[in-house]
């Protein structure tokens, strides 16, 4: 897929009509400017995250950690987007259909969860899974890479193992990720976090 997203938006409902730009709560107007605070405000959330983490009981808790990240910045922070989204022309998953999605991520959290801590293999495997459907599902206007990382890296945690996709961590592991992303790559997922996943000391 190519890089760039497309967001239907007929009515508005994200987008100011007369600069374009994602409607905030600082109600700033330059996209330049609103890229750059809400860089930091969520850089804020995710450490306020990293202190005192979301547990993962459903595909709820992914709304949760959205909404701590972004709620400084956006009204709909944690709210599932309302707007389709397609990026170089592939659709991502239909509003219409998010409550089957919202079952079938459940679903796989269930086996997840259901695995040893020490089955490394199987664990990592799994997340690859979780984080290939969560990238499809995008269920947020903006910022679906950020809650989706810090989602999988808290599953992780819960179960023991140490794993961070971001970019503060890593670049070279952030640019994998996202070739992941962008293809659509189970496969090359699960070879990235089997590779970098670590048990807690």
């Amino acid at each position: 897929m190519a890089n760039d997203y497309n967001h239907e938006d007929p009515d508005l409902s994200y987008t100011d009509p007369v600069t374009g730009v994602l409607r905030n709560k600082l109600n700033i107007a330059d996209k330049d400017a609103l890229r750059e605070v809400e860089f930091f405000c969520s850089i804020k959330g995710l450490a306020r995250l990293r202190d005192n983490p979301v547990p993962i009981k459903d595909i709820d808790s992914l709304f949760a950690i959205h909404k701590r990240i972004f709620q400084e910045i956006y009204d709909w922070a944690g709210e599932p987007r309302k707007v389709e989204i397609n990026k170089g022309g592939t659709l991502f998953f239909t509003v219409a259909r998010f409550n089957n999605a919202m079952v079938f991520i459940n679903g796989l959290l269930a086996e997840f969860k259901s695995i040893d801590y020490g089955e490394k293999a199987r664990l990592s495997g799994k997340l690859a899974e979780i984080l290939d459907t969560l990238n499809f599902f995008h269920p947020f206007r903006e910022g679906n890479g950020r809650a989706q990382r810090e989602f999988i890296r808290t599953l992780a945690l819960e179960k023991g193992w140490e794993l961070d996709l971001g970019k503060a961590n890593s670049y070279a592991v952030y640019v994998q990720y996202m070739k992941g992303s962008i293809n659509e790559d189970v496969k090359l997922f699960h070879e990235l976090i089997f590779k970098i996943m670590k048990k807690m000391k």
